[in-house]
């Protein structure tokens, strides 16, 4: 039975996890899962102590994307029957904050389908980031896909404290998932936005056939792109999308992928996200040993849990809603 406390010990010094002890994390035995879990917890706290940020999406555009992406039901090649609809009004995107501000969130994400936002898109943001800003001060994410500086430098300015482009897989596995972009067009915008002095959110997909190997190498591209915010999200199989089939992962995984990411970007902040009610399912509360911070209320075009059972979930786990203070782009 493996020392998993030693292992996280180890990390809390310093030392990198081997590809050898990752591939460990992803196998171990179902029996030592609250072992690896309490491993996991001990660097948890250490860095984020018992509190937990509250994430909340608006799907400010829907569908109408003409990229290629398996796992989407919003993509040109989805016949999902989804909602379809042009870019939010500004009125709506600050509509959205006041839902967030009531239930506690600290970061409100401002999600759009496409390849990348118009100029337009980018001066609604703007608009309803500074509106938001004046009557909720939340922290702010955007998720528009692939940026120009000039519209990162603007969503800055405006307010905007975080920028998210998941990497979703390997370099090696993103042929398999999407076409029409590369691996490196995902680099390339996280480093983008990085340079425009944005924090940093980049994270992944799992469940999409991916590899043990695949998950290890993703986790360490995100810790060498100095990600603040991972997001962990786990695939939702859905009709009309080419992954529609998929469905290869249990919670004892999901909860050992978590531990891995944990293991592996100790000081990051780690993110239960899509997918987590019903992969993860009745052991949900178990992720928030190693992950710190949970996306609440709807996803993109599924549906969450209702926010009173998130709520409660943390106060039976003990923990504490962190309110996240805006003006810090690493917070």
């Amino acid at each position: 039975m493996k020392d998993w406390t030693a292992l996280a010990i180890r990390v809390l010094n310093g030392e990198d996890v081997t590809d050898e002890e990752a591939l460990e994390i992803l196998t171990c035995p179902d029996e030592e899962i609250l072992l690896l879990l309490h491993g996991a917890f001990h660097i948890r706290k250490h860095y984020f102590g018992k509190k937990v940020k509250l994430n909340m999406i608006v799907n400010a555009k829907s569908g109408l994307c003409p990229e290629n992406c398996g796992y989407c039901s919003q993509s040109a090649i989805s016949t999902a029957p989804i909602e379809k609809y042009a870019f939010m009004s500004k009125e709506e995107l600050v509509k959205g904050a006041a839902q967030a501000h009531q239930l506690q969130v600290g970061t409100y994400c401002i999600v759009a389908s496409g390849r990348g936002p118009s100029n337009r898109d980018v001066d609604v943001v703007v608009e309803a980031v500074k509106a938001i800003k004046e009557t909720y001060n939340l922290k702010i994410c955007a998720c528009l896909g692939i940026l120009k500086p000039e519209q990162a430098r603007l969503l800055k300015e405006a307010g905007v404290e975080r920028y998210n482009h998941n990497l979703n897989t390997s370099e090696q596995h993103h042929p398999s998932i999407t076409t029409s972009h590369t691996y490196q067009d995902r680099v390339n915008t996280v480093n983008l936005i990085k340079a425009a002095g944005l924090s940093p959110c980049s994270g992944v997909i799992v469940g999409m056939r991916e590899t043990a190997a695949d998950l290890i190498s993703v986790a360490r591209s995100l810790k060498a792109l100095d990600a603040d915010s991972i997001p962990v999200n786990f695939l939702l199989p859905i009709d009309g999308t080419p992954l529609a089939d998929v469905n290869e992962l249990n919670p004892r995984y999901c909860l050992k992928v978590l531990a891995l990411f944990r293991y592996l970007n100790p000081t990051k902040e780690i993110r239960i996200s899509g997918g987590r009610e019903v992969h993860l399912r009745s052991l949900q509360p178990l992720g928030l040993y190693a992950a710190n911070a949970v996306f609440v209320g709807d996803y993109l075009t599924t549906a969450g849990q209702e926010s009173t059972a998130d709520h409660q979930m943390l106060e039976d786990l003990g923990f504490e809603i962190e309110l996240v203070a805006t003006g810090h782009a690493g917070s």
